[in-house]
C-alpha cells in the first residue's frame, strides 16, 4: 500500500508551486510595501483613525512563526528522548529539504487577511471583541467546515488528485508539525477558501472581532501542529473524565496512522465523522494505549557535549534548521533581532540548569544520543565553574549508566585535562562504573589501532608526542607491540 501511494507522486498539477518559489530567499521582498504601509499609516494617523485590526497582521504573523517553531522545537526534543514516540523511524535529508519553506502558508494568509482588511465591506476596523462572533465560529467550525474537509479530504486521496496534488504531503511518512503545512499551493487555495467559511460569516454578520480572528488562526496551527508531532501528548484520563471527547479531538497517534495507512482517518481534527462514515482505522485506540506507555529510549552510546555561545542553541537540531545548515556566524544581523529569544534561553539553561538531549540517531539497532551540558565556553574558562561542570558531567555518566550506556564520549571542553584529567576523576570516585569513558583522544587511538595490520611486532612514532601519541604508546604497549620513538625538534 505505501510503495503503490508513493509511486503516485509523478504528475504534479497546475499552480502546484507557490508564486514566489523563483525569488528563493528573497521571497520576503513581496511584503515590503505592506509592511511598509503600515508603518507610514502608523505615523500619519491619530490614534482614533489607527485600524486595530490591520495594526495586529503583522504581529499575529510573527506569533504563528514563532507558535509553530515552539511545537517544532518541542517535538524534536521529545523524539530525541524516544518517550511517547508514535512511528519509530528516521527523518531522511529529502523531507527536510522539501519541508523548510514551512512559512509561505503563513505569508500567504497575511496577503490575504491584508486584501480582505482592504476590500471586503466590513473587514476593517474591527473590535476587539464580541462573543457571538466567537459562537458562530465554534458552530461553524465544528459542522460545515470539519464536514467539507473531511470529503475533500477523501476526494485527495483519489488517484488523479492524489498523484497531482495531495502525494506532496504524504510523501512525509514520519511527520513533524511543519509537516502540516507541507502542501501543493493549489492545496492551500481550498484549505483557506475552506477555514475562510466561519471568518466571512462573522464579517458579513457585523460580529468578526480581532480576539475571535486570533484564536481562530491559533487554534488551527495548535491543532494541526499537534496532530503531526510524532509523539502521544494527550492524556488517558481526558478521555476517561469527558468520554465524548474522543469524538471530537483527535490525537497525534489517530492522525499518525493516516500517513501511514492512507485510507483511514481523514478528519480535520475531529474524529466524529471517520466513526459516522466507517473510516476510522481499527487500530487506532491500540497505537494510542501503546503511545502512551512507550518510555524513553536506552541509548547505546551517548556523546555529551556542551553549548558554546548563547547563539549557539539556534545551531542544534532544536533550533532553525535554516541557520544550522549554513556556517556559525554570531555576528550576522538576524541574530541581534533574536536577541530577546535568545535571552530567554539563557534564562532557561540558567533556570533548568540540567543535561538534555539534544538529537538521537539510530544505526540499525544502536541508538545514538548527543547530550548537552548547559554551559558555555566561558563557563568552561572560569574557575568558579569548575565543580559545577563537573557535577553536571557526573550526574550525566551516572544518568547513562542507568539507561543501560556502554560508551559515553566527552565532547569538546568536557574532556578537559584541568577540568576533569580526560575523564579520570570520574572513574576514580566511581571505580565500578560499566559504561566506557572516552574522549576524542582515545577515540583517535581505538582508529588508528584497527588499522594496523595483524602480526605488527613494532611500531616507530617521529615527531612530537602529544597527548594522542602517547596514548597510543601506551596502548601498543599493553597489545605488546614494541614502540620506538623519533622525537624531531
Amino acid at each position: 500500500m505505501l510503495y503503490s501511494y508513493l509511486s503516485m507522486a509523478s504528475k504534479p498539477g497546475l499552480l502546484t508551486d507557490w508564486p514566489w518559489k523563483p525569488l528563493g530567499s528573497f521571497k520576503y521582498i513581496i511584503l515590503v510595501p505592506l509592511i511598509a504601509e503600515h508603518i507610514y499609516s502608523f505615523m500619519v494617523k491619530d490614534n482614533k483613525d489607527i485600524d486595530v485590526s490591520k495594526l495586529a497582521l503583522f504581529p499575529s504573523m510573527l506569533w504563528r512563526m514563532l507558535h509553530n517553531q515552539l511545537w517544532i522545537s518541542l517535538s524534536r526534543y521529545r523524539i530525541a528522548k524516544g518517550s511517547n514516540k508514535i512511528v519509530d523511524k528516521g527523518i531522511e535529508f529529502d523531507q527536510v529539504d522539501r519541508e523548510r519553506d514551512w512559512d509561505d502558508h503563513i505569508m500567504f494568509s497575511a496577503i490575504l487577511f491584508y486584501w480582505g482588511n482592504k476590500c471586503v465591506p466590513g473587514g476593517s476596523r474591527v473590535p476587539y471583541w464580541r462573543l457571538d462572533g466567537v459562537i458562530i465560529t465554534m458552530l461553524l467550525h465544528a459542522g460545515p467546515v470539519e464536514f467539507l474537509y473531511y470529503w475533500l479530504h477523501r476526494a485527495l486521496h483519489h488517484h488523479y488528485l492524489y498523484s497531482r496534488y495531495h502525494s506532496h504531503h504524504h510523501s512525509s511518512i514520519v511527520t513533524e508539525p511543519i509537516t502540516s503545512v507541507i502542501h501543493p499551493f493549489a492545496e492551500h487555495i481550498a484549505y483557506f477558501l475552506l477555514f475562510s467559511i466561519p471568518v466571512f460569516t462573522m464579517v458579513l454578520t457585523g460580529t468578526v472581532s480581532v480576539i475571535a480572528l486570533a484564536a481562530y488562526v491559533t487554534y488551527l496551527d495548535f491543532m494541526n501542529n499537534m496532530g503531526h508531532c510524532n509523539f502521544e501528548l494527550i492524556p488517558n484520563w481526558l478521555f476517561t473524565l469527558l468520554p465524548p471527547l474522543k469524538y471530537i479531538i483527535y490525537t497525534p497517534s489517530f492522525h499518525s496512522l493516516h500517513h501511514v495507512q492512507f485510507r483511514t482517518n481523514y478528519s480535520l481534527f475531529m474524529p466524529f465523522y471517520d466513526y459516522i462514515y466507517g473510516t476510522m482505522d481499527k487500530s487506532s485506540d491500540s497505537l494510542y494505549e501503546k503511545s502512551l506507555r512507550r518510555k524513553e529510549e536506552s541509548p547505546y552510546v551517548v556523546h555529551l557535549t556542551h553549548l558554546t555561545t548563547p547563539e549557539s542553541i539556534y545551531h542544534l537540531r532544536l533550533g532553525f534548521a535554516s541557520f544550522a545548515s549554513k556556517p556559525y556566524t554570531p555576528s550576522t544581523w538576524h541574530m541581534w533581532l533574536l536577541w530577546p529569544v535568545t535571552l530567554c534561553s539563557m534564562m532557561l539553561t540558567w533556570i533548568y540548569c540540567s543535561t538534555f538531549v539534544v538529537e538521537s540517531n539510530r544505526f540499525h539497532n544502536i541508538i545514538l544520543q548527543t547530550w548537552a551540558i548547559p554551559k558555555y565556553n566561558i563557563q568552561y574558562r572560569s574557575k568558579s565553574q569548575k565543580q559545577s561542570i563537573n557535577n553536571l558531567i557526573e550526574e550525566a555518566i551516572l544518568e547513562a549508566e542507568e539507561k543501560g550506556a556502554r560508551v559515553l564520549s566527552l565532547g569538546l571542553m568536557n574532556q578537559g585535562e584541568e577540568l576533569n584529567m580526560y575523564g579520570g576523576v570520574y572513574m576514580q570516585k566511581h571505580p565500578q562504573l560499566k559504561v566506557k569513558l572516552v574522549d576524542g583522544s582515545s577515540l583517535a587511538v581505538a582508529v588508528v589501532l584497527n588499522s594496523i595490520p595483524k602480526g605488527t611486532t613494532q611500531v616507530v612514532l617521529r615527531g612530537k608526542l602529544p597527548k594522542v601519541a602517547c596514548a597510543l604508546a601506551f596502548a601498543l604497549c599493553q597489545k605488546r607491540i614494541q614502540v620506538r620513538t623519533c622525537i624531531i625538534n
